[in-house]
């Protein structure tokens, strides 16, 4: 399925010729794909979100070749390697706490709710690299209504699969499995916070978080829990994987800040795959006009 994009991007600067024309045999390599989320994907038809950058966007190689995942590993190339034994199909996410209605969703379920818009989003990773992803999804907000949260409903915590068959890299103690996450309800609920079930108008491929992933465009990708399973809404704060690993390091907000250093790197510069020379970093990832209002008052470098 051809997804139109906004009308002043042309397919020819987004992706290569060559690398447009061999996607579907690409993607039909990708094991794992969810074969009832491709077909409600086809007949749901994805429009163009005001949301996207104007950036232009990363090929289908890079972003499916060069990834973070490490429930398959920890080098940039081993999900794509390893993530074919993840099964996708049947998926489900069970949504709960503080909900009026607490419900499980079916992928199928998801697919229905609106609007299913590709947003071609900014994804900055803490080790200083970034892409330009056309992701396919809808707003968190959308699954987030259907249950009705509480007034007490302060968080969303995330957690995605633990199954260390199919996820070899479980096995090993770099973290605390399972992956978990959480955002503020407002940061939740914010019209930029999607959850991806496609990109380049085609189901997620299995190395990029098949086949459901959080995105949120000002924070460190490393916010962005995929194989979602659980998401559960709480008064407390949640703890999350790397803010329990590295506590002086990730921080639960993670919001994109070039003027707040990693202890180990600087994050005022960043590398965009596929290019050689280095590019500013932008406050919020670029995002700052639609959710630096959220952090008034605060102290980023506190709370980072």
């Amino acid at each position: 399925m051809l997804i139109r994009r906004p009308s002043d991007i042309a397919p020819s600067d987004i992706t290569p010729r060559d690398v447009f024309i061999n996607r579907r045999q690409f993607m039909t390599a990708a094991a794992g794909s969810v074969l009832l989320a491709g077909e409600a994907m086809a007949a749901l038809k994805a429009t163009p979100s005001a949301f996207s950058t104007n950036d232009k966007a990363n090929t289908l190689k890079e972003i499916t070749s060069y990834n973070n995942y490490y429930e398959f590993g920890t080098g940039k190339d081993d999900p794509a390697a390893n993530a074919s034994r993840l099964k996708t199909k049947p998926w489900q996410i069970i949504v709960e706490g503080e909900a009026g209605k607490a419900r499980t969703f079916g992928i199928e379920d998801i697919l229905k709710l609106a609007p299913l818009e590709e947003r071609i989003y900014r994804l900055r990773c803490v080790e200083g690299w970034s892409m330009v992803i056309p992701w396919i999804g809808i707003p968190l907000a959308s699954l987030l209504k259907q249950v009705e949260p509480t007034g007490n409903a302060k968080f969303v915590a995330f957690e995605s699969l633990h199954d260390p068959k199919q996820m070899l890299g479980q096995l090993t103690p770099v973290l605390d499995w399972p992956y978990r996450e959480g955002l503020r309800i407002d940061e939740a609920m914010h019209p930029l916070t999607i959850l991806a079930v496609g990109l380049y108008g085609e189901v997620l491929p299995n190395q990029n978080g098949a086949p459901i992933r959080l995105v949120v465009p000002w924070k460190y990708g490393f916010k962005s829990i995929k194989a979602i399973t659980r998401i559960r809404l709480q008064a407390q704060q949640p703890q999350t994987s790397w803010n329990k690993s590295a506590p002086n390091e990730y921080g639960f907000y993670s919001n994109v800040n070039p003027a707040v250093d990693h202890p180990r790197w600087s994050q005022a510069s960043e590398r965009r795959i596929g290019e050689i020379l280095k590019r500013k970093t932008l406050p919020f990832n670029g995002y700052a006009d639609q959710v630096a209002q959220l952090y008034k008052g605060m102290d980023l470098a506190k709370y980072f």
